[in-house]
């Protein structure tokens, strides 16, 4: 495992975990991830652990709180060490207020039966401003239940309000950001290198479309991606040279496309991908991604593939249902 170089107490994993399935109905996921000894979540998360991964990402709106109080559940029975693992949640910014964000921050800390180690603006609310939700963060952190702050799908002008606004550093940015989602290559990753601040990538594998399992005769039956535009039989043929670029970078790594699109996300120093993983087998190769070092010929033919691909509706269709579901990452 690789590790990013944060001003942090604890080190931060390139390779996450994202646990927005866990709990959660629309990805056709069954009582088998629910909390439990022999729970497939609990299993996962142990061998992530195993495996050297100290980022788990949940939220309070993922299941409803379900994933929070399953991830709290499979870290207990994992007996992980609250020295080095880093647990990071997301308040649903219906009204963000300072005393808002302090009961909802207390109410994730105790679903997950630990201190946030980051707690992040899910979304930017377009009309209270950050001044009096970073009030409830201070609050928060002046009374040990948080550690960082971070905010999620922030423009960089926002992001840096934000942490004007809480007089401290707002650690990290949560955003969309893939081979085919590369918006935050512009402004956000340039700010986070040079501020010693993070990027948090959702999606990194754009729910799947970068695995090379799909095509326009073989598209996903999950709800969630059926609605998405990128997996429509069109998109699904447009994508099809990037694929191409992606298999043969992975022959000469005798790795495959998934792990090669996430050793692109991860290729940035600041960045940390956080994929879901509904088993402990695609847990373990997402984690061998970290090993993989793509060279500056690889790097750019995959860059240049992805700039060539323009899904059904362009990319803000896909930026906007991801959005809209408040809960890719």
């Amino acid at each position: 495992m690789r590790y990013l170089d944060l001003p942090t107490a604890k080190k931060w994993s390139a390779i996450g975990l994202g646990t927005w399935q866990f709990g959660s109905r629309e990805w056709g996921y069954g009582q088998d991830y629910a909390a439990g000894p022999d729970s497939e979540a609990a299993k996962i998360v142990a061998r992530a652990l195993d495996l050297g991964v100290t980022v788990f990402d949940t939220a309070e709106v993922y299941g409803l709180g379900r994933s929070e109080r399953i991830l709290g559940d499979a870290l207990d029975r994992a007996d992980a060490d609250p020295q080095t693992t880093v647990v990071a949640s997301k308040i649903f910014p219906v009204l963000p207020v300072d005393q808002v964000v302090v009961q909802r921050g207390t109410s994730s800390a105790a679903r997950l039966r630990r201190k946030l180690d980051l707690y992040q603006v899910h979304q930017p609310n377009p009309l209270i401003g950050d001044g009096t939700t970073m009030a409830g963060m201070r609050t928060l952190q002046a009374a040990g239940v948080v550690d960082e702050v971070g905010v999620s799908n922030y423009s960089l002008d926002r992001w840096q309000g934000a942490e004007t606004a809480l007089g401290t550093q707002v650690i990290s940015n949560q955003v969309q950001y893939s081979l085919v989602s590369r918006e935050p290559d512009k402004e956000l990753l340039p700010y986070a290198r040079t501020a010693g601040r993070a990027i948090l990538a959702y999606s990194p594998l754009a729910q799947g479309l970068l695995s090379g399992k799909f095509d326009a005769d073989h598209r996903p039956a999950n709800r969630v991606r059926s609605l998405n535009p990128i997996f429509l039989p069109e998109s699904l043929r447009r994508v099809t040279p990037l694929i191409e670029t992606l298999r043969a970078v992975a022959d000469a790594h005798d790795a495959t496309p998934s792990q090669v699109a996430l050793a692109w996300t991860i290729h940035h120093p600041v960045v940390v991908a956080i994929p879901g993983a509904s088993s402990v087998a695609q847990l373990e190769s997402n984690c061998a991604a970290a090993e993989i070092t793509l060279t500056d010929d690889e790097y750019l033919a995959l860059t240049v593939a992805a700039e060539s691909f323009r899904p059904v509706g362009g990319f803000s269709a896909l930026t906007g249902i991801a959005r809209a579901q408040l809960g890719v990452g």
